[in-house]
């Protein structure tokens, strides 16, 4: 089945840009604004998909990590539903890790 022919649980589009696939338009509406971010130097630099590893071969994978000219580092999750499941890894990140997830 073809990527464009996908259809998620959610209701969410998948799309593609930079060669990247993104699981929905608001992500990669989120990767553009970061983008510029970099470009005006507010933001040094961005990771994607980074992953979080809990107890239990469980592992949390954030939509952003960045890393901003102040020197400081803000985690984020794009999100347009909040599963269950997202809420339990969130709850189990932030005790673990000492960040705090912010959803976009």
């Amino acid at each position: 089945m073809a990527f464009s022919k996908l259809k998620h649980k959610f209701g969410a589009k998948p799309s593609i840009l930079d060669d990247i696939k993104f699981a929905s338009k608001k992500e990669r509406k989120r990767y553009q604004e970061l983008k510029v971010l970099q470009q005006h130097g507010e933001l040094l630099f961005f990771l994607r998909q980074v992953p979080f590893h809990l107890p239990g071969g469980v592992k949390y994978l954030c939509d952003f990590m960045n890393f901003w000219q102040n020197g400081s580092v803000t985690i984020e999750d794009v999100k347009g539903m909040k599963t269950p499941m997202y809420i339990l890894k969130k709850k189990q990140v932030e005790k673990l890790y000492p960040i705090t997830i912010t959803e976009i």
